[in-house]
């Protein structure tokens, strides 16, 4: 069984130090997929724009300052409220998005009460894969040569 965990947030696009939008946005969470975490945000379009990025970059990024690349994480406090900045970089364009940290840290808790971490890799069913996979079947039984001839 799959578990999925959801919160509706709203975000601030950051667009200058002085000006800001709200951003609606769901975190999401699958028990199926345990190393990853999605961003949507619903902006004002007919498809939503989705973000995956590592679980443990968000986990990691309410502490201290981590990622580097497409997805930079890091807590602040702006106006005397922590808040996680998650910088955003992609060959359309860089967003700087600001989150309150209590909502994001609850939910974050939520998912690591499913999965703890270093538990990731029991989620997967790569040992019941693999047992699929490497499972004898009749046809395991019949070779295409004949091994009385051993070769010759």
């Amino acid at each position: 069984m799959h578990t999925v965990v959801e919160r509706e947030l709203e975000l601030e696009l950051v667009l200058s130090p002085e000006r800001s939008i709200p951003v609606l946005a769901r975190l999401d969470y699958r028990t199926d997929d345990p190393y990853a975490v999605r961003v949507t945000f619903h902006i004002d379009s007919d498809h939503p724009v989705c973000w995956t990025f590592a679980r443990e970059l968000l986990i990691e990024g309410v502490f201290r300052p981590c990622g580097h690349g497409d997805v930079r994480v890091w807590p602040t406090k702006v106006a005397g409220r922590s808040v996680v900045l998650i910088a955003l970089s992609s060959p359309g364009g860089d967003a700087l998005l600001q989150a309150p940290a209590a909502p994001v840290s609850s939910w974050l808790e939520r998912t690591l009460r499913l999965v703890p971490p270093g538990a990731e890799s029991g989620r997967l069913g790569i040992e019941d894969g693999l047992a699929e996979l490497l499972a004898p079947t009749a046809a395991d039984d019949t070779w295409p040569w004949d091994e009385s001839t051993d070769g010759e």
